[in-house]
């Protein structure tokens, strides 16, 4: 029995419902991240105003695959299952919204990446070490909510830690 069914059979709709949405968090957070150092690695010429425009896309393309889950939960899945009202999508909405949640930080970085005397490259990789982090936090923090043994929130570390080097060494080929 999933831990969601668990969580519906002893304490009813409204405890699955909250459990439902935590997954979602982690889930939303570790894709958003992984989103984030994606966005960092494809930011190879920037204008005039690199760390203006490193902030803006950063944020912006959270946006935009946010609205492109929402739509996806709304109109693929939701639709067949439940008719759509507002509380539902409210209820989507707020669901996926981890992922814009997650590309703040790399963006936070850049944008107090002048503070450290860092220059735009010097932000680019200080970007791309956040999300990574941010990418392995909350991957820990959803096997540490789902109550993995330390082995396996350790485990679950190292994997989303070789996945972010891999995206670091896609930074390395690229060369931007």
């Amino acid at each position: 029995m999933s831990r969601v069914a668990r969580v519906k059979a002893t304490t009813g709709p409204a405890a699955a419902s909250a459990e439902r949405r935590a997954q979602a968090n982690y889930t939303g957070g570790v894709y958003g991240s992984m989103l984030a150092a994606s966005v960092v690695i494809g930011a190879g010429s920037l204008g005039s105003f690199p760390r203006t425009e490193l902030v803006l896309l950063l944020l912006l393309t959270g946006v935009v695959f946010w609205v492109a889950h929402v739509h996806a939960q709304l109109f693929g899945a939701r639709l067949a299952q439940q008719a759509l009202d507002r509380r539902v999508v409210l209820h989507v909405c707020r669901d996926e919204w981890p992922i814009v949640k997650a590309t703040v930080p790399p963006a936070a970085a850049v944008a107090v990446s002048p503070l450290l005397g860092l220059d735009v490259r010097g932000a680019l990789w200080l970007a791309l070490c956040v999300a990574v982090a941010g990418q392995v936090g909350w991957s820990v923090a959803a096997a540490r909510r789902a109550g993995a043994s330390p082995r396996l929130m350790a485990a679950t570390a190292s994997v989303n830690l070789v996945l972010g080097l891999l995206i670091i060494s896609m930074k390395i080929v690229l060369k931007h």
